[in-house]
């Protein structure tokens, strides 16, 4: 069979669109500002045989105010080798420097070796949970990642390792992996306490997140049919993960360890981690809601037992 010849013709185009969404609210402008650098890359081979386009993978980030945090978050999805990605961030209309930092990352991005389409949608939100909804109805990727500001992916060729992994199976649910922790210096502080195991289930978070949020890509298209329970304020990350991965186990589809680190998180950031003892009751709750009562009130006995025996 004669090789096949590819030909990669890729075009880039900046486009900075401010549009109006309400003249006024309590004397102040509500804008929504979409800014975007789309790369299209368009592959021809010749008439023997036919090419695949890669995988694409969306990067999502959620910011308010995040000007201090925005920058490294920034750096490491723009050091990406891997093509075909797409960078979204969805804003909570910043009132910092935090859109300033991304216009000129998208000015960098268009003129760089490895383009790739960097989004940025900015207006008010109903919280964090509703925002990263909001990233699951504009993603375009075959598999997202959400990334927070401030944390960053572990190294250059991290999301090639996710795009091999996800390609070496039948498009598996989640491509999942580790997750150290790092401080505002970027500093190493200690790898996460909790780690992936080799084989990951469903019913593998009833010794907790096992898989930290970060570390967890999932297909766009289940994770789409699966937004986030905004009844939840602090622990819908914790339910979204689960309720992929059942649903996963339903159709049949597997979870793929890519046994990397994939993220650097935050070490003394998270709203999660400021209001500690509320997601903790979040976290039974949901862990009830899919494991029941009992076994949850077991687990949760036997973590008090640890921690005493631990001092």
């Amino acid at each position: 069979m004669p090789a096949v010849t590819l030909r990669k013709v890729v075009s880039s185009r900046l486009e900075n669109i401010c549009q109006k969404t309400s003249p006024s609210f309590g004397g102040n402008r509500v804008v929504t500002i979409i800014f975007s650098t789309r790369m299209t890359l368009k592959e021809t081979a010749d008439d023997s045989a036919g090419g695949q386009p890669p995988l694409k993978i969306t990067v999502a980030t959620v910011t308010y105010n995040a000007g201090p945090l925005i920058a490294r978050t920034i750096a490491s999805v723009e050091a990406q080798t891997y093509p075909a990605v797409e960078h979204l961030v969805v804003d909570g209309n910043s009132t910092d420097d935090t859109l300033t930092q991304i216009h000129h990352y998208q000015e960098r991005n268009s003129v760089a070796a490895v383009q790739h389409e960097v989004r940025c949608l900015s207006e008010p939100d109903e919280g964090l949970y509703d925002a990263m909804n909001k990233a699951l109805r504009e993603a375009t990727g075959d598999y997202i990642l959400f990334l927070n500001a401030g944390d960053t992916l572990h190294a250059p060729d991290t999301l090639s390792r996710i795009a091999a992994a996800a390609a070496a199976d039948t498009l598996p649910a989640v491509v999942y992996g580790d997750t150290d922790l790092y401080d505002r210096d970027g500093r190493f502080v200690r790898h996460r306490r909790l780690a992936p195991p080799p084989r990951l289930t469903w019913r593998s978070f009833k010794q907790g997140m096992l898989v930290c949020h970060q570390a967890f890509c999932a297909r766009l298209d289940i994770a789409r049919a699966l937004p986030y329970d905004e009844q939840y304020r602090y622990s819908a990350d914790f339910d979204w993960c689960i309720r992929i991965m059942r649903q996963a186990a339903r159709t049949g589809q597997p979870l793929v360890n890519a046994n990397a680190v994939i993220a650097h998180y935050l070490d003394d950031e998270g709203t999660t981690k400021k209001n500690h003892q509320a997601s903790l009751r979040e976290r039974f709750r949901i862990m009830t809601r899919h494991y029941g009562f009992l076994s949850t009130a077991l687990r949760h006995l036997w973590f008090v037992v640890r921690a005493l025996f631990k001092r």
